[in-house]
């Protein structure tokens, strides 16, 4: 009898925080599975999401472009990706999204993206400097992206042009390793973890990272509804003050290009669970990428890569402009409520 109370007691007491999960307002969210999606990772599993009251669902889609109609819809709240061609034709069409905060972006040190030439071509002198890619085969991830506007910044470095290139294929990640490997490519803007394996399997040479060829880069950004925001915009006010909180977080564990800082066990146990790297000495070994702690977008690498975007006739309304696909209230209002950020 007495340990039938006791359970029925418990049962009680565990009622009213079930209650209170089921009523939760829920905010869904969609991850690529990826590094610097972070900021949603670790405030997630802290439960920084659950003290704002809000009941946040992950979903794992394989790409930004994956997650443009369902945010358009109202499907999906809140996503993460590049500012790419894609998302400016979206909009210029009434899709509402927005981009409303730094994901990922350029700090000296933290060049998750970079310039990667074989090594064949560095050791025989083919290549020396940026002006050497003249004439070359070169592989970025995909058209239309910040990606292929990093490689353009390299070929500027040289004095050259996106036609100076023998050819430009677009290949995922993974893929560049094969193609240097079988001498199909012989440079690629590569990002994390590729890049680090490519050099340590013997197959390239990073000659830089974009914090040294394009430190005004804006890499990625969270991406609100335009639905979430302007029906619900005290949860989106919500969502960010929790999304900021883990990014700052994270930036505590950098430190000397790594994770590194003070509390790096805990951010590569979480990156270890949430992402697609399982293996905890990768993300240690890697150039992790850097996040705003205020959340700030780099107005000018996204202007940047509008005109090559626009160079590149990949643009449908040539009259769009960055303004039109960012809103930076929510990110601002969350980090003045929160005040300026203190790192340890």
């Amino acid at each position: 009898m007495a340990a039938r109370l006791a359970m029925l007691a418990l049962v009680a007491a565990l009622h009213p925080l079930a209650s209170q999960a089921q009523t939760l307002p829920t905010v869904k969210v969609a991850s690529a599975g990826i590094a610097s999606d972070i900021g949603f990772f670790l405030a997630h599993k802290k439960g920084y999401f659950r003290d704002e009251g809000l009941n946040v669902e992950l979903t794992q889609m394989a790409n930004s472009p994956q997650m443009i109609g369902p945010l358009g819809r109202g499907q999906l709240d809140v996503g993460a990706g590049t500012v790419a061609a894609s998302l400016y034709n979206a909009v210029s069409q009434n899709i509402a999204i927005r981009a409303v905060a730094d994901k990922g972006s350029m700090r000296k040190g933290y060049g998750f993206s970079g310039l990667l030439v074989r090594k064949d071509l560095v050791d025989s002198g083919r290549f020396k400097t940026y002006a050497d890619l003249k004439g070359m085969k070169l592989a970025v991830g995909t058209f239309g992206s910040a990606n292929a506007s990093a490689m353009n910044e390299a070929l500027k470095k040289g004095g050259l042009k996106w036609s100076d290139a023998a050819s430009i294929v677009q290949l995922q990640f993974p893929q560049h390793m094969v193609a240097l490997q079988n001498k199909a490519v012989d440079a690629s803007m590569t990002n994390e973890p590729t890049s680090t394996t490519a050099v340590q399997n013997g197959l390239a040479v990073r000659i830089a990272g974009n914090d040294d060829i394009y430190p005004a880069q804006q890499t990625a950004v969270v991406l609100y509804s335009e639905i979430f925001a302007h029906d619900r915009p005290e949860l989106a006010l919500k969502f960010m003050r929790a999304y900021i909180k883990a990014v700052r977080e994270y930036d505590n564990a950098l430190k000397d290009g790594r994770i590194a800082g003070p509390n790096a066990d805990e951010i590569v146990s979480i990156l270890t669970e949430y992402t697609f790297i399982k293996d905890p000495t990768i993300h240690r070994s890697i150039t992790p990428a850097a996040i705003d702690p205020d959340g700030r977008l780099s107005l000018e690498g996204l202007r940047n890569d509008l005109a090559f975007f626009k160079e590149q006739k990949l643009i449908e309304d040539p009259k769009i402009t960055v303004e039109r696909v960012i809103d930076t209230s929510f990110v601002e209002k969350a980090v003045k409520e929160l005040g300026p950020y203190k790192p340890r």
